[in-house]
């Protein structure tokens, strides 16, 4: 294909370092909040996290698996394209199970908000994954300008979702006026 400094991919390297660094730093930080959670007992059960918590932490890993795929040296675009394609597929299927999830939990009755959070907009970023994919091969720079948008659309969406556990973690937490219960 085209040289390094000729390929469409190189005038993104710098946004995908930044995006994909940010994602892998959240990551770390989430793991933190369901330690936190855990640790506070603010935690409904398995069923609760599988539907609103390990979401978060796939969409962090979806940036930043775009930001990589972004970032390799392909040969060609078509090489590219079938990655993201495949990992628009990925997500897609995996948000069909999320819905399932959340639906089929009764340690939390989600609001609209959750639905279009956790749900909705994810899905919505998978969809235009998939067809920024497609796109790739017949118009680089507007498929290039959808999978940006997408994975900081992705990237917003953890930020958002992350923010939301650390506030129900913080105001569900016990409180004890005379301090915590002593251990034994």
């Amino acid at each position: 294909m085209e040289p390094t400094a000729l390929s469409p991919f190189a005038a993104w390297e710098s946004f995908y370092v930044i995006v994909g660094s940010s994602a892998a730093a959240l990551t770390g930080l989430q793991f933190v909040v369901v330690v936190l959670g855990a640790e506070a007992r603010s935690l409904q059960g398995p069923e609760v996290v599988g539907a609103f918590g390990t979401p978060t932490i796939v969409h962090f890993c979806a940036v930043l698996l775009i930001a990589a795929i972004l970032s390799m040296p392909w040969h060609g675009v078509s090489s590219a394209a079938v990655a993201l394609g495949a990992s628009g597929v990925a997500g897609i299927v995996y948000m069909l199970i999320v819905i399932r999830r959340a639906r089929g939990q009764k340690g939390y009755a989600p609001v609209l908000e959750d639905w279009l959070w956790h749900c909705t907009f994810p899905s919505i970023a998978y969809v235009a994954l998939l067809v920024a994919a497609l796109l790739l091969r017949r118009d680089p720079p507007h498929g290039l300008l959808i999978i940006g948008t997408t994975a900081l659309f992705l990237l917003f969406i953890g930020i958002h979702n992350a923010w939301d556990a650390v506030t129900y973690i913080a105001t569900q937490q016990p409180r004890y006026p005379d301090g915590p219960p002593e251990k034994k």
